[in-house]
């Protein structure tokens, strides 16, 4: 599963720059992408910043240390980098490779109402945690819950997770009410 996130213009947030790196205008990266490398991939970034929406071409980049470093095409010096600074790197939706059969990105589950075997609605995926030994639902309670318990659902198939219809915004797990 990869966790990309989606806005409302049909992009999806696949990371952030957060400082220079270098002498020579290089840039490091937080990226949401699973592994991390893959965003580096991307030959072209929307960057928000400070209210502002532009392009960038990436020209270089790998990992480095725990992150990720980029060289992107026209910031040549530390002072233009230190500019991109918290800029929030998005990409269009459709520029993302499909994925196999029975895999997702986090924002297709995200909004899913999630509903047990026994037809109970636990509520709706807010978003996802990732942990070491799997991935995890936070699902938040809708009206007709039975509760109004915030549950945290683990993302393991076959054993919980039983379908996902993303055309229907439903997936069925295998959980019980008391857990």
């Amino acid at each position: 599963m990869s966790k990309p996130h989606m806005n409302d213009a049909g992009e999806i947030q696949l990371g952030k720059i957060t400082s220079i790196f270098g002498i020579k205008g290089w840039v490091k990266v937080y990226s949401y992408t699973d592994p991390m490398e893959n965003l580096v991939e991307y030959p072209e970034w929307t960057l928000r910043h400070q209210d502002k929406t532009f392009q960038v071409q990436v020209t270089d980049g790998r990992k480095q240390g725990k992150g990720l470093i980029a060289k992107l095409k026209g910031y040549d010096t530390p002072e233009q980098a230190r500019l991109l600074a918290g800029a929030v790197i998005y990409l269009q939706e459709k520029d993302l490779p499909e994925l196999p059969e029975g895999e997702y990105y986090w924002n297709q589950l995200i909004g899913l109402k999630v509903i047990n075997l026994q037809g109970l609605i636990f509520g709706k995926v807010d978003y996802l945690l990732e942990t070491g030994a799997n991935d995890v639902l936070v699902v938040k309670p809708l009206a007709e819950s039975p509760d109004q318990e915030e549950r945290l659902i683990p993302w393991l198939i076959p054993d919980v997770i039983k379908r996902v219809d993303l055309d229907a915004g439903i997936l069925e797990v295998d959980w019980d009410a008391d857990f």
